[in-house]
């Protein structure tokens, strides 16, 4: 059964214990997110030690969140270490996937695999939603929500979706959304030397399915993964499929 605690490096998280020989799975969650955001294929995955975080100033974390990808690697790299979860396969959704990829660069030593989802080497941010988070957070909420989503998630889905930003809050958010926007390691890819798994939706708004096939065709040990008509959100949309890829990546392929 998974299990909670505060203790490493000042994150709420969650841990799934698995076998002691096996792999540890890192989750990261995406802007204005936290480990709600992942689905229990993957936060409950059978034969991994699965470690679901909240990012500083997400969720239970405490903390006033960051305005760059490196902050919040190195609140990462401090649970990482707190924890003794070294040599995890880091799967990363959107702002997640920047960190993973700044883990993958910057602490190789701690990174075994990366799973790349809904995600880019480059983040920019409309200047409408950074807008809007400043002017008028609930016009930013419904804007975001609109384009985070595809056509078939329910409505379930988006109200929990929007919930999770509003929980958030306009300056967190606002972090999250600046350190995207700052976001680019396109020139850098060819130094990954670990296994990834691109995934995204072929609906996705946010990060389209370009941002993903570059990660593929620029990481040399890169494959990717598209799933049919689902947005931004695909672990949520279709916890199924992306879960039994990941879950595959995790225990068979590697």
């Amino acid at each position: 059964m998974p299990r909670m605690n505060t203790a490493a490096g000042e994150l709420f998280y969650t841990i799934n214990e698995g076998p002691r020989d096996g792999p540890n799975l890192l989750l990261l969650h995406g802007a204005g997110g936290s480990r709600l955001h992942w689905p229990p294929q993957l936060r409950r995955m059978a034969g991994a030690t699965v470690y679901t975080l909240d990012l500083p100033g997400h969720g239970r974390s405490s903390g006033s969140g960051c305005s760059t990808i490196e902050c919040y690697a190195r609140a990462v790299v401090a649970f990482i270490e707190a924890a003794d979860a070294d040599r995890a396969v880091v799967v990363g959704h959107s702002m997640g996937g920047a960190i993973a990829q700044t883990l993958a660069l910057e602490h190789s030593d701690l990174v075994s695999a990366l799973g790349l989802i809904a995600t880019g080497a480059r983040l920019r941010v409309a200047p409408a939603i950074l807008e809007s988070i400043r002017d008028d957070f609930s016009h930013a909420v419904a804007l975001i929500t609109r384009h985070a989503w595809g056509p078939e998630a329910s409505e379930s889905l988006l109200e929990l979706g929007r919930e999770a930003l509003k929980d958030t809050g306009p300056d967190v958010l606002l972090g999250d959304f600046l350190a995207c926007d700052r976001f680019d390691v396109m020139e850098r890819l060819g130094e990954i030397e670990i296994p990834v798994l691109a995934i995204c939706g072929t609906a996705d708004e946010l990060t389209p399915v370009k941002y993903a096939r570059f990660l593929a065709q620029h990481i040399p040990d890169a494959r990717l993964l598209t799933v049919e008509g689902a947005g931004h959100m695909v672990m949520l949309e279709q916890p199924r499929e992306v879960g039994e890829a990941v879950r595959e990546f995790v225990m068979v392929d590697r």
